[in-house]
């Protein structure tokens, strides 16, 4: 007769954790077992996943920290736990996240089912209509500063399971392993990167921030999408007020608002006669958009172009992408057919099209631009008749253009026009 195991985990349970891993991708944590190892051996390793963590005697190993570029030559740390590690968090997320998504805020996006960025984006536009000022909120080390105690606090209120709660805790206390091999114990924070650690900030937000908000400042709404928060405000010296009201808040919590990214922002248009057309901040970044005055036609009704605060590709999202584009290399990919290129392309620019595109698409093209005047520089180089007329292989890729016109994903768009070069 088999053993009791002290806590009721399902193997099902886990098996299903790992088709969302395998799904999801990633790379190796420190034991360097990459997803592929892993299945090599799957029966086995997920039944002592299963043992373990149904006997209590799972111990997660050190989170492998990367560090990955930002902007301005800046870096943010990454931490990867192990396949397996992934695996066990997704068994404690699935069982954990039913308890916290029926009390999460309704205006809180970020890593939930059935949210996305772009919900998010379109409600700050629609908000932004409504109120004349925002708030612009950056969370300094927002992950690493988490405090471990009201996180614990937070989640005891959600679950009486023994076994959730003592991996969470496990979770946070797992050492930090660095680039240099260093083992760092973690007193504080959840490492971005580990599966339940968008679970976990969540959860501390909502009670730090979204159930305040709700409780003290109710004439305010907000969106929050993980740690990135815009709230709108009806005049400039009320905004003033509420920024200062959440960082006295944050401050109680052990959390800080960054001094120079948090920033009060007028969201109409600078040219109108009020009082918010002298203030120094008129714009905003959000998930990757840039909310500013644009010019705006009303195509329904007819009008002429009115001014409006919307959003569009970011100018560092923009940057991001080019410097994508660049490093495809394409001048220098000669061996490769046009088809090579567009099977090689077309995933990433569909990806760039169908977030970037949602809002004013327009803003995109000089992106995509930049990826025909490189096609023209490929084709340049890879016939020998193009070699010193760039006119030429330009004219040949529009004959491309007529006989395949999907073969770029980007082409129904920017219809291979190479003017923009």
């Amino acid at each position: 007769m088999a053993a009791v195991k002290p806590f009721n985990i399902s193997r099902a349970a886990v098996s299903e954790a790992y088709e969302r891993i395998r799904k999801n991708g990633g790379t190796y944590g420190v034991d360097k077992v990459s997803l592929a190892d892993f299945a090599e051996r799957l029966d086995d390793n997920l039944y002592k996943i299963w043992n373990r963590m149904s006997s209590g005697c799972y111990m997660p190993p050190a989170v492998r920290r990367v560090q990955i570029p930002k902007s301005g030559d800046k870096t943010r740390p990454l931490g990867i736990p192990t396949v397996a590690d992934r695996i066990a968090q997704m068994v404690v997320k699935m069982s954990f996240e039913p308890s916290c998504e029926v009390v999460f805020h309704e205006q809180s996006y970020g890593y939930r089912p059935n949210r996305s960025a772009h919900m998010a984006v379109e409600s700050v536009r629609n908000n932004c209509k409504l109120y004349s000022w925002a708030i612009d909120m950056d969370i300094q080390s927002f992950f690493d500063t988490i405090d471990h105690h009201l996180l614990m606090k937070a989640v005891r209120r959600h679950t009486q399971e023994k076994w959730v709660l003592l991996y969470i805790q496990r979770w946070l206390n797992a050492e930090i392993h660095t680039s240099e091999g260093i083992l760092k114990p973690s007193g504080k924070g959840t490492p971005q990167g580990s599966v339940i650690s968008p679970l976990l900030a969540n959860l501390f937000l909502h009670y730090v921030f979204d159930v305040w908000m709700e409780k003290y400042v109710p004439y305010c709404l907000f969106e929050r999408y993980a740690d990135d928060i815009i709230v709108h405000c009806r005049s400039l010296m009320q905004a003033n007020t509420v920024r200062s009201q959440i960082q006295e808040r944050f401050e109680q919590c052990g959390l800080q608002l960054h001094p120079d990214k948090t920033r009060v922002v007028y969201c109409k248009y600078g040219k109108s006669k009020n009082l918010g057309k002298n203030h120094p901040y008129q714009t905003f970044d959000f998930l990757g958009f840039c909310f500013k005055p644009r010019r705006q036609a009303d195509e329904i009704l007819r009008v002429k172009a009115k001014w409006s605060f919307t959003p569009a590709i970011s100018a560092k999202s923009e940057k991001k992408l080019m410097q994508k584009v660049r490093s495809w290399n394409l001048g220098r990919r000669t061996r490769e057919t046009l088809n090579e290129l567009a099977d090689m392309m077309n995933p990433v620019i569909r990806g760039w099209i169908t977030y970037y595109g949602k809002f004013r698409p327009s803003e995109l093209y000089n992106v995509l631009y930049r990826v025909n005047a490189l096609l023209v520089k490929w084709a340049s180089r890879k016939f020998g008749k193009f070699k010193r007329s760039r006119l030429k292989a330009s004219n040949w890729l529009k004959l491309v253009y007529q006989r395949e016109p999907a073969l770029f994903v980007h082409w129904k768009l920017v219809k291979a026009n190479w003017s923009k070069q």
